[in-house]
């Protein structure tokens, strides 16, 4: 029987076999790419900065000399008295509708996918239909509201008179439709790295599917699911296309409900891209600051459900840990 003598100096083994691996003409391009990616990176925060700059510089006198009035203030037609106030109400209102709606269905429908559905034509079927929807340009959604949900909605009496179904309601409807498709993915992407042998472990105490899933899975899993859902809102926030299809309003609003009311639901609407827009199409100087403070209160808005996110899934991140 042979021997197998031991490796002398098996540190300088591996080192040289992963300077062979590592070395000569591969490491080169190795580095050249990592040096492309850094470069790239920095190319894109460079970019960013320079708008950032640009928007707060342009909005210092709006955002020191009278913020109180512009984000209580609704449109106007005078620059000096021109607010937001109505634009983040609409926005506020779109976003609780695709929490309300799109969030539950979307984990549900991924929790499906992954956990329970068999791996057959019509699931991979469903899944191919899903990432094609996720491309879809928004204004194609903004088509869909304008022909199902504002017709829906007119037909069913549930708009004020006059808004012909245009409405709060419908806005918040198609935003929840454009983002549910995302929310799928992220959350189907997030049980599917879930490792196997946690699931294993709760069958082999005998626990059925659902209590695996509901205490095992979904926090394991729960970091990356909420990431993906709030950077969807975060995203259909910021969509305008859609609004426009469907009907939001650019320019003043009869409405003075308040940021709660329920009543408005059934009203026309704006939102923060729809103002954003109207007062960057307004002719002259002093228009500029305007438009630049209602980008930054959009963009600060935006930013906190991004750090909503994070905070989030670092305290499960820490939870699953043990920390």
């Amino acid at each position: 029987m042979a021997i197998t003598a031991p490796i002398v100096n098996a540190d300088k083994t591996a080192e040289r076999v992963r300077a062979k691996i590592e070395g000569g003409e591969r490491d080169v391009k190795n580095a050249a790419f990592k040096w492309l990616l850094l470069a790239t990176l920095g190319f894109s925060l460079l970019i960013l900065g320079v708008l950032l700059t640009d928007m707060i510089t342009n909005s210092w006198s709006v955002l020191t000399g009278r913020l109180g009035d512009f984000v209580s203030n609704p449109s106007r037609s005078r620059p000096g008295e021109a607010g937001v106030f109505q634009g983040l109400r609409g926005t506020f209102w779109i976003g609780v509708f695709v929490v309300i709606l799109t969030f539950p269905l979307g984990i549900g429908a991924a929790i499906y996918l992954e956990e329970y559905a068999t791996d057959n034509w019509f699931t991979r079927l469903v899944n191919v239909n899903i990432r094609n929807l996720a491309g879809v340009p928004s204004v194609v959604y903004g088509i869909l509201g304008l022909a199902i949900f504002v017709g829906l909605i007119d037909w069913l009496g549930l708009g004020d008179e006059g808004s012909f179904g245009k409405t709060t309601l419908a806005g918040g409807l198609t935003l929840a439709v454009l983002s549910l498709p995302v929310v799928i993915i992220t959350a189907s992407e997030a049980i599917r790295a879930v490792p196997q042998s946690i699931r294993e472990a709760g069958y082999g105490v005998g626990a059925t599917r659902w209590e695996v899933v509901r205490t095992h899975v979904l926090p394991y899993a729960a970091p990356g699911i909420l990431t993906g859902t709030l950077l969807s809102l975060a995203r259909a926030l910021g969509e305008a296309a859609p609004l426009i299809l469907v009907g939001a309003i650019r320019g003043r609003l009869g409405s003075r409900a308040g940021f709660f009311d329920l009543g408005q639901l059934g009203e026309k609407f704006t939102a923060m891209p729809i103002v954003i827009t109207e007062y960057a199409s307004k002719p002259g100087d002093d228009w500029v600051p305007v438009t630049s403070a209602a980008i930054v209160i959009l963009l600060l808005v935006v930013l906190s459900f991004n750090a909503l996110a994070v905070i989030l899934r670092n305290r499960f991140e820490a939870k699953r840990e043990g920390k």
